[in-house]
């Protein structure tokens, strides 16, 4: 197993400052330096924050940055260990015992079954096994049921997987793991206590303006502004879903595509499709900004 003398991440946070930044991902100080010490530990880093704000992207942003291969195991309600984990084949192993057709013992059987020609990884134990560089993305974990962190654990920990048919399996190389969450659900202690922590908000203008001009090419910084503050005004109403820096980047990009040179009532009701999804939000958004109605419903 790797330890944090042969781990080679990014070996101190102006690295992964720099490093992240060619890749198209503006993190700040604290965000770079607590993703170089989830490398230089081996710690898993848990990212927690509301929707939208770049901790997938910050997964993917590492990944790029490092060479690594991206894995991904996506939560949601319902995840179960042959999800998350593994599962054998069974069709598989149900065809090998039909072709032994009694020449062999039942222990000889199942011996031959439960092998690695009868597994099937899923992303735990893909980026468990995998000899290369691997940044290991838990997407969304708080949209698991609780009981789906107890399969987190040993994997957080000790990094290795057990398979009671074939024994404990540890990783040659230890992956480099994100745990993302929208705080929808309080996570259990046990999983907190063997992660790093950081928490992403929304950035400040300044620094989402160059967000905007990083990403899009030709928009004017006076333009980049004024969508940056209405995305802001946006996120100090009571929504179901506030604008996310994605859906900025969008709204960025439109606008240009428009050539539309000032980001005025009327243009911002006409685009507002953009950055809300919700009926309700639009029409808060149109009351309490004081957008032009009949613009926003052509």
């Amino acid at each position: 197993m790797t330890t944090t003398a042969d781990n080679d991440w990014f070996p101190d946070p102006a690295s992964a400052l720099t490093r992240l930044g060619e890749v198209g991902y503006l993190a700040d100080l604290a965000t770079a330096t607590t993703a170089c010490l989830a490398g230089l530990l081996g710690k898993p880093l848990l990212l927690e924050g509301p929707a939208g704000v770049g901790k997938t992207e910050l997964a993917k942003a590492v990944a790029r940055a490092t060479g690594a291969e991206l894995v991904r195991l996506q939560c949601y309600e319902g995840l179960d260990e042959a999800r998350a984990l593994y599962e054998w084949n069974y069709k598989k192993q149900l065809l090998r015992i039909q072709a032994a057709s009694g020449d062999s013992s039942w222990q000889e059987t199942h011996d031959d079954i439960f092998t690695e020609e009868f597994l099937l990884t899923r992303p735990l134990l893909t980026a468990i096994r995998r000899e290369e560089p691997t940044v290991l993305l838990i997407d969304e974990v708080d949209k698991t049921d609780v009981e789906v962190e107890g399969l987190l654990l040993e994997v957080l920990s000790d990094f290795q997987v057990t398979i009671p048919e074939l024994g404990t399996v540890a990783a040659v190389r230890r992956p480099f793991v994100v745990l993302t969450s929208n705080a929808t659900r309080e996570l259990s202690e046990a999983v907190k206590r063997r992660c790093l922590y950081l928490h992403l908000d929304y950035p400040d203008a300044e620094r989402e303006t160059e967000i905007l001009l990083s990403q899009v090419p030709g928009l004017d910084a006076t333009l980049a502004g004024q969508v940056v503050g209405l995305v802001a005004r946006l996120r100090e109403l009571e929504l179901k879903k506030a604008p996310s820096i994605a859906e900025a980047i969008d709204w960025a990009r439109t606008v240009v595509a428009l050539e539309i040179d000032e980001l005025d009532e009327e243009a911002a009701a006409s685009t507002l499709g953009v950055v809300l999804k919700h009926l309700s939000d639009h029409e808060r958004a149109v009351k309490e900004l004081g957008l032009a109605r009949g613009a926003g419903r052509r």
